[in-house]
């Protein structure tokens, strides 16, 4: 109706003035107007053009959707949806991914690229993947950081494992935990033939030619095991007389006035509380070989398949460490493995090394942490630093507020995780070289112990050794084949190697 109206309007004639009548005219006959195209036709093509596009990118989106997926596929093994067994496992090889035969090149040692490590995929925080590792059972695993790249498995044990293992760890016994490092640091300087000048180019991490706090504090805890607070060396500084004038720095001329072994000195004539340890608990390591409990070897078969790593480097790691922390128990913030540089050897790998060396580190790919029971109160897993966008080793320290302090500031940390019985968690404490093998040491591994404020607090680890330098790998494992050959030989059965070929230093031991 309203067109109508409005067509009228533009064919009636229109008054001049509404106030005068005048009579109606007949309209004019209109000449014949040219034939146009209707608009709809052209919007009409326009819309099929864009139709055709739309499509196009559509189906470009949904190939490039389907090549993701493949790839995700087979750089994760059997991908997101569920982790399948290892088909392998019955001839004792593992499921891992080799990358192209161009890069299986012999070595100039003689050691061919036959073996590379998978690497599980984290994709984002929260992600949720369903892996298999028991018959009849699937388990979530879920991400809970990227750097460093750390999952958390509800349920890896059950109630009556948890209570084996405990059991197990108490019949053996266990001692006290310590990372005190032996006497002998003077003869190590010695042989190393370093100066007061180079030992102090070395702390000054800053190279403002001064010592700070937490330079100091970081060197000591490494090397004396003794958690040294601020306040703590301060303290220390006035005994010594170490800082004349009490600005808290110490200057090279300072420096020269002490000895390397100084402070060890000082607080042991003054005397050490267990609070003031790096770490203070009680541990015990077990066997997961043949002959051991079935829940140990199976245990292991289960890190085996979770990690999806060869079962020769986790059948030739250490042993299971059960460590029980009391009331007031904690473990401060540490790396469980070392960076390694030439000057070092790895400890399980060192009589491989056919070089004398220094040095020496657990270097230790993988951690897998278990809780045994669920603690009352604290006791969580902390890492200070994880996901941060930077890493450095001087921050950790500011304005007195000390991050590896889990005795004070474990809420102060990035992420925590709390002891639930059963649950696994499992990190990475290297990165990848890029070529299928172990890279550097991945900084944000950072963790430790949180103090525990009521109840007792029971966990288990889980190492796996890999040595960066695939070389020294692989001559290890030759060595440790050929001598179980030569046993097999002379006694008729297979030997197992010994646990103290397998490890031996204690200074980087886990919570």
């Amino acid at each position: 109706m309203v067109h109508n109206h409005i067509r009228s309007k533009m064919i009636e004639p229109q008054d001049c003035d509404d106030g005068d009548e005048h009579e109606t005219l007949p309209l004019p006959t209109l000449p014949p107007m040219p034939r146009e195209r209707v608009p709809l036709q052209k919007s009409s093509i326009c819309s099929r053009s864009y139709f055709m596009v739309v499509m196009v990118f559509f189906h470009v989106y949904i190939i490039n959707v389907i090549v993701l997926l493949l790839y995700v596929h087979y750089n994760n093994g059997p991908g997101d949806v569920l982790a399948t067994p290892n088909r392998d496992e019955a001839s004792g090889r593992s499921n891992h991914h080799k990358p192209p035969e161009s890069r299986q090149q012999p070595s100039d040692s003689g050691f061919q690229r036959d073996m590379y490590l998978p690497r599980l995929e984290g994709i984002r925080v929260h992600h949720v993947q369903k892996v298999s590792l028991v018959p009849g059972k699937v388990h979530e695993m879920r991400t809970l950081s990227l750097k460093p790249l750390l999952f958390e498995i509800p349920g890896f044990l059950s109630e009556e494992e948890c209570r084996v293992v405990v059991q197990l760890a108490q019949l053996k016994g266990l001692m006290e935990s310590q990372v005190m490092v032996p006497e002998g640091q003077e003869e190590l300087t010695e042989q190393l033939n370093l100066s007061h000048d180079e030992i102090f180019n070395l702390l000054d991490l800053n190279q403002d030619g001064q010592l700070q706090l937490q330079e100091i504090l970081t060197h000591s805890r490494v090397r004396d095991g003794i958690w040294l607070t601020p306040e703590n060396l301060r303290e220390i500084y006035a005994g010594l007389k170490a800082d004349p004038d009490g600005n808290g720095l110490l200057s090279l001329e300072e420096f020269r006035s002490l000895g390397s072994d100084a402070f060890q000195r000082f607080l042991q004539q003054r005397g050490v509380k267990s609070s003031q340890l790096v770490r203070n608990s009680r541990h015990t390591w077990l066997y997961q070989g043949k002959g051991a409990h079935q829940v140990l070897r199976d245990l292991k078969k289960r890190v085996t398949r979770l990690t999806r790593l060869p079962s020769a480097l986790v059948d030739l790691s250490e042993p299971l460490q059960v460590v029980r922390y009391e009331q007031g128990g904690h473990y401060h913030a540490h790396h469980d493995s070392g960076p390694v540089y030439p000057e070092t050897a790895c400890t399980h790998t060192r009589l491989a090394a056919n070089t004398s060396t220094p040095f020496e580190t657990s270097c230790r790919y993988i951690t897998v942490l278990f809780y045994l029971n669920s603690v009352e109160g604290g006791g969580e897993t902390a890492f200070p630093v994880a996901d941060n966008r930077t890493y450095e080793e001087v921050s950790l320290i500011q304005n007195d507020v000390d991050l590896m302090d889990t005795r004070k500031n474990c809420d102060k940390s990035n992420l925590r995780v709390n002891p639930t019985k059963g649950t696994a968690v499992l990190w990475y404490n290297y990165l990848s070289d890029g070529q299928g093998w172990v890279g550097e040491q991945d900084e944000y591994s950072l963790h430790g112990g949180c103090v525990v404020t009521r109840g007792t607090k029971w966990v288990a680890n889980n190492w796996i050794n890999i040595d960066p330098d695939y070389q020294r790998q692989a001559r290890y494992q030759q060595l440790v084949s050929q001598q179980g050959e030569e046993d097999a030989e002379g006694e008729g059965e297979q030997s197992q190697p010994s646990p103290e070929q397998l490890h031996t230093a204690d200074s980087h031991q886990e919570l």
